[in-house]
Formats: C-alpha cells, structure tokens, sequence
C-alpha cells in the first residue's frame, strides 16, 4: 500500500455540551477555556461548548438533539419563528466551524460525549478517513487504563447528522460508563488522556514525521434492538439481562440471553453472532433502542505523512 501525503492539521476543534447532561465534556472545555489552551505547538485549538442552554438546565437537549441537527437538509432549512433552539445553534455552530463540506472548515474536530453503557473510549466517526483513523491507532497504541475501540458509520457526507460531520475530518469521543449529570474522575481522566494523545500525534504529524501503516480493528453498526414492549401501552416489559448488562464489544452468540422480563422470562439473542454495544443507553429509551449489534472488521492503512510545500 503506497504512502499517502495529507496537508497539516492545524486547526482543530473541541467541542463538549452537545447534549447538556453528559458532564466529561462540558468540565473538560470549560477547564481548556480557563487554562486558555489555544495553541499547542503546531496545533492551533479552539473549544467550544455547543448547547449552553441544555448544559445550564444539565438536560440532552432543549427542544430537540443537537447531534442530529446536521443533515445537509437540516442546516439549509430556513429559520422561522417555530424553529426549534437546537436548530438554531446548529446553523451557528456550522457557521463558525465549518461551513459542513467546505475548505473553511476546521481540519479536524472532536466532539466530546458520555454513554451510561460499559464502552470504555470510542471513536465514532463516518468515512473510511485515513487521519482519523491513524489517531485511533496511536491513541490505542498508547493508552493502557481503557480499551480504546472505534465505530464506523456507514452514512453519506450529505446524511451525517452529527457535529464531527462539519470538520473536514472529525470523530465523536464517547466514553463510558458514566450517569448523566454526572462527573467521575476515572472516566473524565481518559478523556484528557485520549485528547492529549490526539494533540501529541497531531504536532508529530504536522512537524513532518511519517506514521506506518498497518491494522486496526473497527464495528460498524447493523441493527437495533427495542426492548420488548406490551402491545397495547408499548411500556417496555423486559430490561437488558444481567449476562448482557456492562458487556459492551462482548461477542453475542445465538441463544445467549439479552432480556429479562419483569415476569422473570428470558428472551434470547437470535440470528448470528455479533457485538453489542451502547447496551442500556439511558438517552436511548426514548429512541427505543436496548442496544445495537455491530459487525467487526479489519482495515489496513497506509502509512501517511504531512505535505510538503
């Protein structure tokens, strides 16, 4: 596999407070502002905390999810009186860190997010990129307090709903366990690790030092699963079985249990094996959704290194 040239990334963005209650983020940006963390060698930062309104009220979201407002169809939708808070603020944060799809955008952006489930660190991010996936590799290589996994969103550029969308190259850092509204310091200390180790890779790469390639292992999603539901109210008459609870990236095989009915029934995994994961998402209820299945894949990258003028 030939060697790819990409041009520096000098200008990133780390964005937390996209949804109000997941705490990591928000201390973690407030905490860069006040130490006026803008430039770190090569590396030029800008923070942002992205829904102020749902982090003063410590809720998800005001109006509606922030993380799903960034659709090209959502961001060219016209304002009008009725249009929702966090429409409103996508088209701002749009504007001041993109344009999505354009050479103005920041060159990378992380967005900074908490899971209730058991998925240690996550990088989410959507095309086969080969920087972010090197960051991955590197963060993986380096840290040893919590499993670093990544997730591939297989949605097109003009369908990615979610902030890390508007940078010419960005991922979601979600890591977990932790409740919502909350801060640990377990967990708040992997995010600082992990964006230290972004900043650190992103200074060696800019100062024209070369990245081999190799392997990684990535998920990428194929199904949700609903909890089950009484037909007549649709109240949920099962919860996430204690084998499956906090077991996040664990291969589920056919008849391994997944739910266990407040009668005290088991219901059982069907179909083929497969890896769990935001199992038990307390902001997924809403969206009727106990847990996802994901496919595990290899890829193999290039080696890349910075263009050279």
């Amino acid at each position: 596999m030939e060697s790819v040239t990409f041009p520096p990334l000098s200008r990133i963005a780390i964005c937390g407070g996209t949804h109000g209650n997941e705490m990591s983020g928000v201390y973690m940006v407030r905490e860069m502002q006040k130490q006026k963390a803008d430039q770190r060698g090569s590396v030029s930062i800008t923070t942002v905390l992205t829904n102020p309104r749902a982090v003063d009220a410590c809720r998800r979201y005001i109006d509606t999810d922030l993380n799903r407002s960034f659709t090209d169809a959502s961001l060219s939708t016209p304002l009008t009186d009725s249009t929702p808070y966090e429409l409103r603020r996508a088209k701002e944060l749009n504007a001041q860190l993109g344009p999505k799809g354009s050479e103005q955008a920041v060159d990378l952006l992380c967005d900074l997010h908490n899971t209730t489930s058991n998925m240690g660190i996550c990088l989410i991010f959507y095309s086969l990129d080969w920087l972010t996936l090197h960051i991955y590799k590197y963060i993986q290589s380096k840290m040893t307090s919590t499993p670093v996994r990544a997730i591939q969103l297989d949605i097109p550029l003009s369908e990615a709903y979610s902030l890390e969308a508007v940078g010419k190259c960005g991922f979601a850092l979600e890591v977990g366990p932790q409740p919502n509204g909350v801060v640990r310091a377990d967990i708040f200390n992997a995010v600082k690790e992990a964006l230290d180790l972004m900043i650190e890779w992103l200074q060696r790469f800019n100062s024209g030092e070369s990245f081999e390639g190799g392997e990684v292992e990535a998920y990428t999603p194929v199904a949700k699963i609903d909890y089950p539901r009484d037909p007549t109210t649709s109240a949920i008459t099962a919860a996430i079985h204690p084998q499956l609870q906090d077991n996040d990236f664990k291969l589920l095989k056919p008849g391994d249990p997944i739910f266990l009915s407040f009668s005290g029934d088991t219901v059982r995994h069907e179909g083929e094996e497969l890896y769990p994961f935001f199992v038990n998402e307390c902001a997924y209820y809403e969206k009727k959704i106990a847990f996802q299945l994901a496919k595990k894949f290899t890829l193999t990258l290039p080696s890349i290194s910075v263009k050279k003028d």
